[in-house]
């Protein structure tokens, strides 16, 4: 009888990483794979398209528990995943990245003593005012196995106490994601429909709370934006809750007028054509920071810290102030950065997890 694995998503995030493990679980010959959606993110356009572009079946499980605050979010995830796994108790639970479906459905899984395995463990950004560290730090300590993207995940875990024996490191499943598309990604075309084809331009997405929520920080971002403009086209996809706060701050007008290409929010496929064709992006997303290192496009992270240092150190990636953006596209754009590999991002993270997963779960004899 096949072992039944939960892969449980709420966010965008978790199904690009799910996505490549659900296909390698399907293919082996003692897996079956089930994709729990919690309905952390319950627009389409901010997960059901992902299930299309990824090639993933409905759904097997819906928890359609939301909230509009961290302690609802995660108080309903964490009820309703609780329900589910005492109605059909699976043989293991996988949960990914650090958004609040990943905290509730490890909670909930590990108090009923299941078998959790953590998709992207020991990222850190010694930030404990982002929600997503204590959720990272959370997980972390309570996961039976954690798969690793990089060296500096596996050191950040031993530091911290975690035995080597639940540490794997099996590289970065968002590029199996980027790999699995790749070709749709070329035929999307995404420059020809914003009209920014032939042309250098920059794509520019901005979403998290410490930068959107403040208005003198939103305000200063858009300042930016605006004076980038005068020197190169910039394209800007944006995120439900940056749209909500540029309207708020009354500083929606601004980007258009002054001739920024304003886009709504994109399926992957859409976005990774603009990223892929454009000059350099400037962001404050996790995930664009390792999709730009891996394809060696400048990219400008408007943040103090990064979970992802190795996109630092080994990629294309920098930290910029809100102040300082145009500066720095002109310095990336001067001197662009050299494209180098990072150990293990390499398209093939899927099948590392589906055989660290199969050791583990059969116990010594298989390890």
């Amino acid at each position: 009888m096949k072992q039944r694995i939960h892969l449980v998503a709420g966010a965008r995030p978790n199904f690009m990483k799910v996505g490549p493990v659900y296909h390698a679980l399907a293919a082996s010959e003692w897996a079956e794979p089930i994709l729990v959606h919690t309905g952390q993110h319950f627009s389409p356009e901010m997960s059901d398209v992902f299930l299309r572009d990824l090639g993933l079946p409905d759904p097997h499980i819906h928890l359609h528990a939301s909230g509009d605050t961290h302690a609802t979010q995660t108080a309903a995830v964490l009820t309703a995943y609780e329900q589910c796994c005492l109605r059909d108790r699976p043989d293991a639970v996988i949960v990914s990245g650090d958004v609040n479906s990943t905290l509730a459905a490890c909670l909930a899984a590990r108090k009923l003593n299941l078998f959790v395995a953590h998709l992207e463990a020991g990222l850190r950004s010694r930030d404990r005012t982002m929600p997503e560290e204590i959720n990272r730090i959370a997980v972390d300590s309570m996961a039976d196995l954690l798969w690793t993207p990089s060296e500096d995940g596996d050191a950040n875990l031993l530091n911290e106490g975690v035995p080597a024996s639940r540490i794997d490191r099996v590289g970065n499943v968002m590029i199996d994601a980027y790999c699995m598309m790749e070709q749709a990604i070329d035929r999307a075309n995404t420059p020809a429909t914003a009209g920014v084809a032939g042309k250098p331009f920059v794509v520019a997405t901005i979403h998290r709370p410490v930068n959107v929520d403040d208005k003198p920080a939103l305000e200063t971002i858009v300042n930016q934006l605006v004076e980038l403009r005068r020197h190169v086209a910039v394209v800007f996809p944006i995120h439900p809750r940056t749209r909500a706060r540029l309207e708020q701050h009354q500083l929606a007008g601004l980007l258009p007028a002054a001739g920024i290409v304003v886009l709504p929010p994109l399926a992957y496929v859409g976005f990774m054509s603009l990223v892929k064709a454009s000059a350099g992006v400037v962001t404050d997303s996790g995930g664009v920071q390792e999709e730009t290192s891996y394809l060696g496009i400048p990219c400008l992270t408007v943040r103090e810290s990064t979970e992802r240092p190795i996109t630092v150190t080994l990629g294309t990636n920098r930290l910029v102030s809100r102040d300082a953006i145009v500066a720095g596209v002109h310095d990336v754009l001067r001197h662009p950065p050299a494209r180098r590999a990072i150990p293990l991002w390499d398209g093939q993270t899927a099948g590392r997890v589906t055989a660290s997963l199969r050791r583990h779960l059969n116990g010594p004899a298989e390890r």
